[in-house]
């Protein structure tokens, strides 16, 4: 009886709070309920923290060189496109990156946004092949808390961006996103394009100042919002999550840091050489 209760008091507690959903995103995929994305992220981290690599462990790692390039490059045009949208829906043409509200009218621009920031939800789940391709790869010491979390709450935390709030200040963040994935993706590709192309990734301690700089630069902007007197942004539970987001990020990837490049636990073997005879010295 009681779990039944509970269970009724959920469902009603969800009809209530599903009533004040954007309508206009209703209908399109994966949106209907939170159910099918939960399953989806659920059978991730089990496939790659379990699963996966135990299906792996008395395989050779599959050679993916040449799906690795078209999947990389893919995200960058893809991150491209999403970076002109988001830019043509608000962000260069209106949007003053302080008190900017969802618009939830059914004008092009309003409707561009939308469709936009459902987009970058849907992008979050191609990403998930990431984590796939190194348990294929057997890279199993690339699948860290960081990596596996960040690729798990991103999709999950966006249905409800998508659901209540596509739009205004709370989307500045996948803006920088996108901006920062062209990058990351970009030096990927070229990565698995093979030796020959070593010498043009020179940059790839940078990569992670770079995310350490959209962290930043999200909490800043969001920020904004808790010193403001009369902003009307409609959903600022939604804030306060962004801003917990970029926090939490922030100290991951200064950790990450700290542990890879401070330490030298990631540097490349003659960068480590090189640091190791200098203390001989």
């Amino acid at each position: 009886m009681a779990i039944n209760e509970l269970t009724s008091r959920a469902v009603l507690l969800y009809d209530e709070w599903i009533k004040d959903a954007d309508p206009r995103t209703e209908d399109w995929p994966l949106m209907s309920s939170p159910l099918p994305q939960i399953l989806i992220i659920g059978a991730y981290i089990y496939f790659v923290t379990s699963l996966g690599p135990k299906l792996m462990e008395n395989r050779k790692p599959f050679d993916l060189k040449q799906i690795m390039v078209v999947y990389n490059f893919s995200i960058v045009a893809f991150s491209i496109y999403m970076c002109y949208e988001f830019l043509m829906a608000g962000w260069a043409t209106g949007y003053s990156f302080r008190c900017d509200i969802v618009d939830y009218t059914n004008s092009p621009k309003g409707l561009r946004m939308a469709w936009t920031c459902w987009l970058y939800y849907f992008s979050k789940f191609i990403e998930l092949l990431d984590t796939v391709f190194f348990v294929l790869r057997k890279k199993n010491s690339q699948i860290t808390f960081l990596h596996v979390y960040h690729h798990s709450i991103m999709p999950f935390t966006w249905w409800f961006g998508v659901k209540f709030a596509p739009g205004g200040l709370g989307t500045f963040h996948a803006l920088l996103n996108s901006i920062v994935h062209v990058i990351m993706y970009s030096y990927y590709g070229l990565s698995a394009m093979g030796p020959a192309y070593q010498k043009y990734l020179w940059w790839k301690k940078h990569m992670t100042t770079i995310q350490l700089a959209q962290f930043i630069l999200v909490t800043v902007h969001i920020s904004q919002f808790f010193f403001m007197k009369d902003c009307s942004y409609q959903y600022p539970v939604f804030l306060y999550i962004i801003c917990l987001y970029g926090c939490i990020f922030l100290l991951l990837f200064l950790n990450f840091w700290y542990h890879a490049y401070t330490k030298g636990q990631r540097l490349p073997k003659a960068v480590k050489n090189e640091l190791n005879k200098n203390k001989e010295q």
